[in-house]
């Protein structure tokens, strides 16, 4: 489809908003034309969003599942599915949407832009997976792995705090180090259980003092609990 100067200008002002640079602006166009507007609109040529859109959501949750595994190794499957979850759900999508103003720019239809499709979260949503799908046909994955995490990020973050929990081990090697000027020792002292669901047992020490035993399903779980049960009796 050829666009017009004035569509070209509009759909720069959005690569602006997103910190994206195209190749090819026909991508990003395609990404923005709602169904409502290929059928009621013959130029359109039946080309509408969701093909882009089914693909955008897929790469979107191959980029937070990878980002997720490699920065929390600490997390079972579970805790990063949740965060995962949360973080592609259609809600924070669709707020990411509207910070980036990607309602602005969308073709809609008569019906869909009188009944304030422009605001609908479930239409801001695909259509932020749409525009992820068109970075990824034109940029590749790495281009849109940056993309995603550049706008996710916050997100992300946020999420994974509130599955994680306070971090008793920083706590507590900060107050070890203000206090005695040398560092917490944490030493594997026990493990059971068949090898899919193995248990360890984790003691915390400074020099020879032993001041708290923790048990997990993980060695960095079973840390956390010992430095938990450590401050515990630091600050009795």
């Amino acid at each position: 489809m050829r666009l017009s100067s004035d569509r070209l200008k509009k759909l720069e002002g959005l690569e602006r908003e997103l910190k994206v640079r195209f190749q090819n602006h026909n991508l990003l166009n395609l990404a923005l034309i709602h169904r409502s507007y290929s059928r009621e609109t013959p130029k359109a040529l039946s080309l509408d969003n969701q093909r882009l859109e089914f693909l955008g959501d897929a790469i979107i949750n191959l980029v937070v599942s990878e980002h997720i595994y490699k920065k929390y190794p600490q997390f079972e499957e579970g805790k990063l599915s949740k965060i995962k979850a949360v973080v592609v759900s259609g809600q924070v999508l669709s707020q990411v949407a509207r910070k980036l103003g990607v309602g602005d720019y969308l073709l809609l239809g008569r019906g869909e832009e009188e009944s304030k499709g422009r605001e609908k979260s479930s239409l801001l949503a695909d259509s932020l997976e749409a525009v992820t799908g068109a970075v990824y046909l034109d940029g590749g994955y790495e281009k849109t792995r940056k993309f995603v995490l550049k706008h996710l990020s916050e997100d992300l973050k946020k999420v994974a705090k509130s599955e994680e929990g306070e971090d008793y081990k920083s706590i507590l090697q900060e107050y070890i180090q203000k206090r005695y000027k040398t560092l917490p020792f944490y030493e594997v002292i026990g493990e059971e259980g068949p090898p899919h669901q193995r248990r360890f047992t984790v003691r915390v020490r400074v020099k020879k003092k032993i001041l708290g035993i923790g048990k997990g399903s993980r060695k960095q779980e079973a840390e956390q609990k010992s430095a938990k049960e450590a401050l515990k009796l630091l600050r009795s």
